[in-house]
């Protein structure tokens, strides 16, 4: 039977940063509220995170790399909203900005969970933000907290070997041993 690393949803201990646009700040403040209250439900503690302001989407992924870079957090939530308008100006900033948040994650092993909406009108920004589908800030918290953990958790095991894992294991058992 294959081995499955389980799913962890607990945040006590992290530290999480939020980075978020100010653009439509109509829309990112309720993402950000989403995401302070997925945060909370998973017991992080306010006092575990940080949020970082930026002008807009395009700004995300540099404040999110220095963020990574610092070795200060357990993972990143970064929020925004970008709406379809008349120019391709959408396209440019959808594709560079997540391709943007993406290489940050790659690059630096901190997860991030990716709360930046992309709709075509207003009303289908706010139905993502708490409306009718949710609140997509809260689902980019709580796979930050997942993802942190599922990483934590395959870097301390330093490797799912099968034999390695087993000479942990035998390991363990003889200093458990040697306290009796």
């Amino acid at each position: 039977m294959p081995r499955e690393l389980e799913v962890n949803a607990q945040g006590r201990g992290l530290r999480i940063a939020i980075v978020v646009s100010r653009f439509n700040d109509d829309i990112t403040s309720k993402l950000l509220e989403g995401a302070l209250d997925g945060l909370r439900s998973c017991g992080v503690e306010d006092e575990d995170v940080t949020v970082a302001r930026v002008p807009g989407a395009l700004e995300l992924g540099v404040v999110a790399q220095a963020l990574a870079r610092s070795g200060a957090y357990s993972a990143l939530v970064c929020l925004g909203c970008v709406i379809r308008g008349e120019t391709g100006h959408y396209d440019v900033v959808v594709t560079q900005g997540t391709a943007a948040l993406a290489r940050v994650a790659l690059d630096t092993g901190v997860p991030i969970g990716m709360g930046v909406i992309t709709t075509e009108n207003e009303e289908q920004a706010m139905d993502r933000a708490g409306g009718r589908m949710g609140n997509k800030g809260r689902d980019a918290a709580l796979v930050a907290v997942e993802m942190a953990n599922l990483l934590s958790r395959i870097k301390n095991e330093g490797s799912l070997d099968p034999d390695v894992r087993d000479l942990r294991s035998r390991i363990k058992n003889l200093e458990e041993e040697s306290q009796l």
